[in-house]
């Protein structure tokens, strides 16, 4: 994959979308061939860091299970704070508005046992056991803020799909920047299948209410796609006029 090819398909696919009265998302899939994903070693399961935010910067809601409680107090207005003798005490019905509501889950190191005793049954399904911090307001930040560009690509939950997709930008930012972003989950999940690109089958991109585009879509693939979706909208356009009689 070239970054001129994925370039070229972000192109395409905001010319053949139709405009939306919210920003949309950019989302990147990968579907694969040869490999038999119910053998656990062959699952795609890979922590990317991007080089570009996915519009998410800044937005993270965060829980942090704390045992000191100056650090909790500093806390305050930046995270939803559990200290740890309330651990214990958290409902199935609580814990489950926490993974419904908050991206990002921190421990305090000596919390981290606490957790798992009772609250792992339900985190670590969901991939959500927290990460490791110590007591430091500025590590918290630093997580925080490396989390922004932080995603991770998986198939390891579910069915074991033969396909992966994840967000790599919004609608709003620069082509130049979304291709780095997948370029980046391409080159980590190659690296995660030992740098086989045979079994990558295909990459699209698409936005989120938008058709798919191949990357690598050649100019007759590319008029064609744009004469079955002229042909769609037509068709749908008559149908709507037909109901408006």
């Amino acid at each position: 994959m070239n970054q001129q090819d994925v370039l070229n398909a972000l192109s395409l696919m905001r010319e053949i979308s139709k405009k939306r009265n919210f920003l949309q998302s950019v989302d990147f899939n990968i579907s694969f061939t040869g490999i038999d994903f119910k053998k656990p070693e062959n699952r795609v399961d890979v922590d990317v860091i991007l080089p570009n935010s996915t519009g998410k910067q800044g937005s993270a809601k965060v829980v942090v299970f704390a045992r000191d409680k100056e650090f909790a107090e500093q806390l305050k207005g930046k995270a939803k704070v559990v200290l740890e003798e309330e651990i214990a005490s958290i409902k199935p019905k609580d814990m489950e508005q926490y993974l419904a509501n908050y991206d990002l889950f921190l421990a305090e190191g000596p919390s981290i046992l606490t957790v798992a005793k009772y609250c792992g049954q339900q985190l670590a399904p969901k991939g959500k056991m927290p990460k490791p911090i110590n007591a430091d307001l500025k590590a918290f930040e630093l997580v925080v803020s490396k989390a922004s560009t932080s995603i991770k690509v998986s198939n390891s939950r579910g069915k074991f799909m033969p396909v992966v997709h994840v967000m790599v930008g919004r609608e709003g930012d620069e082509n130049e920047k979304i291709s780095q972003n997948i370029l980046t989950v391409y080159n980590a999940v190659l690296s995660s299948l030992g740098g086989k690109s045979q079994n990558i089958k295909s990459a699209f991109v698409k936005l989120t209410m938008g058709p798919s585009v191949k990357i690598g879509i050649s100019k007759e693939e590319a008029d064609d796609l744009k004469q079955k979706l002229l042909e769609k909208n037509k068709n749908e356009k008559i149908i709507q006029m037909a109901g408006n009689k």
